[in-house]
């Protein structure tokens, strides 16, 4: 049975296409994103906007501004009146799964009846010209102070299924945890490598079908396989790439909503669900913080995994979509790799997944990528996706987490999506 929250609808979304903006500072890749929101809602300019919310992971620890990084990227737009003055904003952080943590964070200001219009954004630009400074960024996301008891718990998560936990200078720490992660479910479950391959080359071909995407060309299973390896069992294909961009979302009350004009009232997506949940030091034998969010998303949305049409989910390693497969109900627990390789998770399967092309072929600035999901699931259910179009969206699912902590994420967001 559906909640009695009052409804909040998405009428603005907007992501840049994830790529290397070498030429682009965080303050034009903010204007960019800000400027695309704007005009995805039809608004002229952003005088109705209460409150926002901004996430950014990168500018601290790469681009040397921390501590009010929203307001400054957000401060040349007040100045030139895009932009209304004395806007709260609030900065977010929580590692990959920052902007999905604005989304909600913009949501619950809805919801409290204290704001009618809010603004989620994030933003990140990763790539940077030290190598070894844009690789060690992503060990901020773990608890620095207890990274010997990280490392023994994946010796010891690889004890269990005969593979050496490694790292290595070529990748971040994120995918050797991911690797032993689906070392693990291939010795519990019999999993195989080719399954995740499947897994990758699906969402290249979606990604092959985005202009969004970083990655725009498709990988058959076999160069999936050949590609060079990361951290066994994953190739370099399996794995998402460094980017830089920038997405948001323009969220508004039920009474505003009712006096905007017609056509956009006809694109507005509602918010059906938005449950984050945070993660603990979790025997890999125990279910996922993202199966916690995701049953608490389907009672608070009122329906079940059944009901859920396209699902975008952060798949940081093609095995990620394997798993959360089965955390979010798709299919039974242990069941990931056969369920991806039926081809359930294709465009014309029982349930897409990552019709963008998901992280491995969309691309992941880390600050930005939980607000470019939600910007494919709403582009889905306004049957605005092109060739990548699936039939027949009601719902849609955005799953999204961020940091590790043992054997799973410290952050997770599930969003479920409904066409208003």
């Amino acid at each position: 049975m559906k909640n009695t929250l009052p409804n909040v609808y998405i009428i603005g979304i907007y992501s840049t296409r994830f790529k290397k903006w070498l030429d682009s500072s965080m303050k034009d890749l903010t204007r960019q994103t800000y400027l695309g929101v704007l005009a995805d809602a039809k608004i002229k300019d952003g005088g109705d906007i209460e409150f926002a919310w901004f996430g950014s992971c990168s500018m601290g620890i790469l681009w040397d501004q921390d501590f009010i990084r929203g307001h400054t990227c957000l401060s040349p737009l007040v100045e030139e009146g895009l932009f209304p003055e004395r806007v709260p904003i609030i900065n977010v952080e929580g590692a990959c799964a920052t902007a999905s943590l604005a989304f909600h964070a913009a949501w619950k200001d809805i919801l409290s009846g204290q704001c009618k219009v809010s603004l989620a954004m994030g933003v990140d630009k990763l790539y940077h010209p030290d190598m070894e400074k844009m690789l060690l960024t992503y060990e901020h996301g773990i608890d620095r102070s207890e990274k010997k008891r990280l490392m023994a718990q994946y010796r010891e998560i690889g004890a269990e299924c005969g593979r050496k936990f490694e790292t290595g200078i070529n990748r971040t720490l994120f995918i050797d945890t991911y690797a032993m992660q689906a070392c693990w479910h291939m010795h519990k479950y019999g999993t195989t490598q080719a399954q995740i391959a499947k897994a990758a080359s699906k969402s290249h071909y979606h990604g092959s079908l985005n202009p969004k995407a970083q990655y725009r060309f498709e990988v058959p299973v076999e160069k999936v396989l050949a590609d060079y390896q990361v951290s066994y069992p994953l190739t370099r294909s399996m794995c998402a790439p460094i980017g830089d961009g920038g997405a948001a979302a323009i969220l508004c009350s039920e009474d505003y909503f009712q006096k905007l004009p017609d056509d956009v009232k006809r694109r507005a997506v509602r918010v059906a669900a938005s449950v984050v949940t945070s993660g603990k030091h979790r025997k890999i034998t125990e279910p996922s913080l993202s199966k916690y969010a995701a049953d608490k998303a389907y009672a608070m949305a009122g329906i079940g995994p059944r009901d859920i049409n396209v699902a975008e989910v952060h798949d940081a390693c093609s095995f990620c979509e394997i798993y959360q497969a089965e955390m979010l109900g798709f299919c039974s627990i242990g069941e990931g790799g056969a369920f991806v390789e039926s081809g359930a998770t294709a465009l014309d399967g029982k349930i897409p997944m990552n019709t963008s092309g998901g992280l491995v072929s969309k691309g992941h600035p880390v600050g930005a990528t939980g607000l470019s999901m939600i910007d494919e699931i709403v582009t889905q259910l306004r049957q605005e996706a092109g060739k990548r179009q699936v039939k027949s969206c009601r719902y849609g699912l955005s799953e999204n987490g961020g940091g590790v902590i043992s054997s799973e994420e410290f952050s997770c967001c599930v969003n479920i999506l409904e066409k208003a």
